[in-house]
């Protein structure tokens, strides 16, 4: 069957391995629509070669993509527009809380979501999932991906916990001193992975685990107590199910987004990405536990979600400002966690999150709190 696909955020790095997905597949894929932050002439090139219904361009005009697709949006909110059109999938591959919003058009729409978006599960966390009854999500960050595939047809009565692997990014070998001296450039060599900015420093400081943590409690119904993370500097295993008999199923393959991208768009079938098999040959997997006292920001996150309510939000804010003051060398590698250390320590009672009234306003208030502090840190 041919599937009617959206990708949302198709000029970066999910949304362009996509593309490679549906060019290996061309028969299977029927593109409804395209969408981009503002690379307009990448968009205008992804159209010309796959003819979508729609294309989308967040932060531009439409004559930026003027007789690009029959029906062109442009301006604030063209992706959640775009994710509330008819389709078999969507595609969520926006960064960061920008992708929320079009995650809950998608759902309400009763489109299927192949979320790649882990801020959506972060800062909607149940209300996402109440819209997303009758399992319409499917992971696609190679993690939860794999979880998922390993829990496929279990019980929950037969699974301990599940496991989350982390590469530990570029410094996870560094002493503390030589952390304190990291510049930007050295937070962006991620050793097995090739990712946006934003991702590969969160990989750096151990906040996208932090943020799928929170993800796979939402995801799995599983409490934080019985998601296990360990960092596995070979990204060959990402992620696995402990059962309740001592046994653990694992799911590995060499690093290559186009696996858990297929996987999400044509679940549950598999097809060939033109992946490599892992050669066992002279294969070592070696698994530790994280260093928390230095890369706070797993544990931060992790009490964030237990908090629950607006603790989530504001850290993902939070983290989002500093992240953007690091790479702009306003802050140093290690404030990113004491920036948001202190912001969760300001939150006050939002109430509970069910709307993206209320969402959006602790991402407000997160965001101007830690400016603040990136300012008063100058």
């Amino acid at each position: 069957m041919t599937r009617r696909l959206t990708i949302l955020g198709s000029t970066g790095s999910v949304g362009q391995q996509a593309l490679d997905v549906v060019r290996a597949h061309p028969d299977r894929f029927e593109l409804v629509g395209l969408s981009a932050a503002s690379n307009a002439d990448l968009l205008r090139a992804q159209a010309a070669e796959f003819k979508p219904q729609y294309v989308a361009l967040e932060h531009g005009e439409k004559s930026a993509l003027q007789d690009c697709a029959p029906n062109v949006l442009a301006g604030t909110g063209s992706a959640r527009a775009l994710a509330g059109a008819p389709a078999d999938v969507v595609l969520n591959g926006i960064v960061g809380f920008a992708g929320l919003s079009a995650t809950v058009a998608a759902l309400q729409a009763e489109n299927q979501v192949a979320l790649a978006n882990k801020e959506s599960l972060v800062a909607g966390g149940e209300w996402i999932m109440d819209l997303a009854k009758n399992n319409r999500i499917i992971p696609v960050d190679s993690e939860h991906s794999a979880i998922f595939q390993c829990l496929e047809g279990r019980s929950d009565v037969e699974v301990a916990e599940i496991l989350l692997t982390a590469s530990g990014g570029p410094f996870f070998e560094w002493d503390k001193g030589r952390i304190l001296e990291a510049r930007p450039g050295d937070a962006l060599k991620h050793p097995t992975w090739n990712m946006g900015a934003k991702i590969t420093i969160d990989s750096a400081t151990m906040m996208n685990k932090g943020l799928e943590v929170i993800e796979a409690h939402h995801l799995f119904g599983t409490s934080y107590d019985d998601v296990r993370v360990v960092v596995h500097r070979q990204s060959v295993v990402h992620g696995g199910a402990i059962f309740r008999d001592g046994s653990v199923i694992l799911h590995a393959a060499l690093p290559d987004m186009r696996l858990p991208i297929a996987f999400g768009v044509l679940y549950p079938e598999r097809v060939d990405v033109g992946a490599k098999p892992i050669g066992f040959g002279g294969m070592t997997w070696t698994f530790e536990e994280p260093r928390n006292d230095v890369f706070r920001c797993l544990p931060l996150a992790i009490e964030a979600g237990r908090a629950g309510e607006a603790y989530p939000v504001a850290l993902n804010a939070a983290n989002e400002v500093a992240v953007e003051a690091f790479l702009a060398r306003r802050i140093q590698f290690l404030q990113i966690a004491d920036l948001i250390e202190e912001v969760l320590a300001l939150v006050p009672d939002f109430g509970a999150m069910r709307s993206m009234e209320v969402i959006e306003e602790v991402d407000r208030w997160a965001r101007d709190e830690a400016g603040r502090l990136v300012e008063r840190a100058r």
